[in-house]
């Protein structure tokens, strides 16, 4: 039972748009010597976009908004998400950096609320998975079955 609701989670995560095959590359370099890497990695994640939107918040509080800083901060958000496979986080991030690039204020804090949104229910999903997998061990990697 225990077994089959990781596995359901896991593809939960990829049907409902949170992940992607970058996760899938991670989970494929995860191994004996390292059982944790994708939990390490996505931990790290975490707590280095944690930091940035903090950053960005600031940011955001600056009169006149300085867009070209905003997107930096975003790029590196982005390449984070490129890197873990978060996509929902990524694709908000995108659509926040778009408003950037059209300075448009109203526009990136409501992309930027969203991002903050879509990365707080992505922790909360993958702290379960996690918890959950060091109960039972790792599920079985590979594509899911109806990613794209």
């Amino acid at each position: 039972m225990e077994r089959s609701q990781l596995v359901n989670m896991r593809q939960a995560l990829f049907d409902e748009g949170f992940l992607g095959e970058q996760f899938v590359r991670l989970e494929e370099l995860q191994d004996d010597s390292e059982p944790k890497f994708v939990e390490e990695m996505i931990t790290l994640f975490f707590s280095d976009s944690a930091r940035l939107i903090q950053n960005i918040e600031q940011a955001l509080e600056k009169t006149p908004m300085d867009f070209s800083e905003l997107d930096n901060l975003l790029s590196q958000v982005n390449g984070q998400c490129l890197s873990t496979g978060t996509k929902r986080v990524q694709n908000e991030c995108t659509q926040c950096r778009e408003h950037c690039k059209a300075e448009d204020e109203e526009g990136c804090r409501r992309a930027f609320q969203r991002l903050k949104e879509e990365r707080a229910t992505l922790k909360h999903k993958l702290d379960a998975y996690f918890q959950l997998a060091t109960q039972i061990g790792p599920v079985e990697t590979g594509s899911p079955s109806s990613s794209k």
